[in-house]
This record gives C-alpha cells, sequence and structure tokens, in this order.
C-alpha cells in the first residue's frame, strides 16, 4: 500500500512538473492542439519546384549542400535535406503563386530526429523576389541549449522546425496581409529560409534571444526537406489533364470546320 502510495505522489510530481514548464504554443506532431501538418496530407496542392540564392554558412559537409534535394514533396528522412550550415539561407521558388486562403497556406519541413531537437529558421515571403517580410515569431527558451539539447516545442511560435521530421510547420499569410504595400498575400512566389545561431545572437519579434541546440557540426543549422503549398493563387493543371483537354478541344474545332 505505502508502494502504491509513493507511486502515485512520484506521478503527480512529474505531472505538475511537466504542466509548470509547458510553454503556450502548441505542442508536439501527434499530440492535442498539435499545428503538425503530416507530409502526406491531402491539403498539400503543390510544392516548391526551384531555388535561388543559396548560401550556406558555416559547419556544413559538401554532402549536404544540395539544394535539388529540397524540390518537390517532403520525404520525412534525416538524409533528403539541403543544410543551411550555420547562419545560411535559400529561398524557395514555385510554378504557381502562393496565395492567402482559409487557414494555413504553406508548411516547412525540417529533418529533426525528435521532438526537442529542433534547429530552428525564420520565415520569410516575398511576391517580387526583392521584398522579404518576416513572419512574427517567438522563442521563449530561457536559457542556453547544448549542441544535443532540448527546444520545447510549446515555447516556440512562427518559427520553422517546431516539429520533427515527417511533419511541418505551417504558416498563414493573413498574418502578412497589412504589412506592406510590395507584399502580395495572394501572389507569393518566393520563400526564403534563414538558419537562426543559437548562441543568443538572434532575436525573435519581440527582442527576446533565441536559443537552439548550439554548437553543432556536419551539418549545422537549419535542414530543409520541402515546403508544401496549401493555397495557390492558380492551381497548375497536369500535363495529361491538359492534353486531355487539348485533344478534345481540337476535335471540336475540326467538327465546327466541318460542318
Amino acid at each position: 500500500m505505502k508502494l502504491r502510495f509513493t507511486y502515485l505522489w512520484v506521478m503527480l510530481i512529474l505531472f505538475w512538473a511537466t504542466a509548470a514548464f509547458a510553454g503556450p504554443y502548441a505542442p508536439a506532431a501527434g499530440q492535442t492542439g498539435s499545428t503538425a501538418i503530416y507530409k502526406d496530407d491531402p491539403s498539400f496542392v503543390e510544392w516548391a519546384t526551384g531555388w535561388e540564392n543559396y548560401l550556406p554558412g558555416d559547419y556544413v559537409n559538401d554532402t549536404w549542400k544540395t539544394p535539388e534535394k529540397a524540390l518537390g514533396p517532403a520525404v520525412g528522412t534525416s538524409y533528403d535535406i539541403v543544410c543551411l550550415g550555420r547562419g545560411g539561407q535559400i529561398t524557395m521558388t514555385f510554378d504557381a503563386p502562393i496565395a492567402d486562403g482559409e487557414g494555413w497556406d504553406l508548411a516547412v519541413f525540417e529533418n529533426s530526429f525528435n521532438d526537442t531537437f529542433l534547429e530552428l529558421g525564420y520565415v520569410e515571403v516575398s511576391s517580387d523576389g526583392e521584398h522579404f517580410f518576416r513572419f512574427d515569431n517567438d522563442s521563449l527558451t530561457s536559457s542556453p541549449v547544448g549542441g544535443f539539447g532540448s527546444v520545447d516545442p510549446t515555447n516556440i511560435t512562427g518559427l520553422a522546425s517546431k516539429y520533427r521530421q515527417g511533419y511541418s510547420t505551417p504558416f498563414d499569410l493573413a498574418e502578412l496581409a497589412d504589412v506592406s504595400p510590395m507584399l502580395d498575400v495572394n501572389n507569393v512566389g518566393y520563400v526564403k529560409i534563414l538558419d537562426i545561431v543559437g548562441d543568443g545572437t538572434y532575436y525573435d519579434t519581440s527582442g527576446d534571444v533565441i536559443y537552439d541546440p548550439y554548437p553543432t557540426g556536419g551539418s549545422a543549422g537549419f535542414d530543409l526537406d520541402a515546403i508544401g503549398v496549401i493555397h495557390t493563387a492558380a492551381v497548375p493543371i497536369p500535363g495529361a489533364v491538359w492534353l486531355l483537354g487539348s485533344g478534345v478541344a481540337a476535335i471540336f474545332g475540326i467538327k465546327r470546320k466541318q460542318g
């Protein structure tokens, strides 16, 4: 009986400790209230098809410097990525512009191997490829995180890599609707990811320090798997459908001419 009583007290203490340290934002993938979107979710209608301005930072081996690995659908593994390196960046482009629809509009996939090894990145968007605008973000991690330390996802919002590999961090263009006349949220053709160095030199929107695993090497910094699109200004017509439509139009045109 005494052993059972002790066990219950331990469980209660663990529960209270977890609750005490939990932040105010959405929890890890698979938990109630999470905003993570799985890679095979049918809401994705498009994926990044091009890239530009890949500027890798320090501490990244050549093995991980292949931007083409960030094109197309998310793979959800540790290896099919392009690494930004410490403080690096990349801009991804799309066949059809991303548009502001109901709810989330785009989502960014990283390759974290668990729910807390979160190498974070800023997300910025542009309509013209020149003027970029950053999503508001917040980090409540209060102290430095070691190279293989943990970041509680409930302390993070508005930053890419909030979730483990295979699951994406979503973003809503409506948040930027009034930020500048130079940004048309219904015509976003560029998404830039910038690695955050977790040594205390990078800041969130409110001016607080952003901490994430530091230092790391070999494939340091943000590892981009893919960017999925949920709403587009114009959904691209698959080639087979276009050919079918062209054939039908040609047949009707011939018949009309013969008549």
